[in-house]
């Protein structure tokens, strides 16, 4: 142990929720490259919580939230590798305006609604740790990659 204070990566990612259908992002970068998440993204330097899941969500999918209509779900603290940690802030969100609409095709290959009955089954596994606690309403804290 060092003693110096954890600096990790802060992300949102946010459960847009129409009933038992979840809305998923298909990667197309090189992390994750086809496989499954929510829509997400790093958190900007002064920028709230609420506001940063807001604004992820609006640049990758079109949808505009109200960021007072974002409830906090599930808090993932993910270890990606030795020195990198990310602490993942997922919301869930059952309000919002527009249709989803994939605005970074260089980053996203598809938009899609899976039912909580019937999920993709090569969900990325930091946010799959975070939907899967909030499925099972357990407890609203994971530590993944920690052990």
């Amino acid at each position: 142990m060092s003693g110096q204070p954890a600096q990790p990566v802060i992300d949102t990612h946010v459960f847009v929720r129409d009933g038992d259908k979840i809305l998923f992002s298909q990667r197309g970068g090189p992390y994750g490259h086809g496989r499954w998440h929510m829509p997400s993204g790093k958190l900007d330097e002064g920028e709230p919580l609420a506001v940063g899941a807001a604004r992820e969500l609006r640049e990758e999918t079109s949808l505009v939230v109200d960021p007072a209509h974002l409830r906090l779900v599930q808090v993932v603290h993910h270890r990606q590798s030795e020195d990198v940690g990310r602490i993942g802030f997922f919301f869930e969100t059952t309000k919002w305006d527009g249709q989803p609409v994939n605005q970074e095709p260089e980053k996203c290959l598809a938009l899609q609604w899976f039912t909580i009955h019937d999920l993709p089954n090569d969900i990325i596994e930091y946010p799959e740790a975070g939907l899967l606690g909030y499925l099972s309403e357990s407890d609203p804290l994971v530590e993944h990659g920690w052990q």
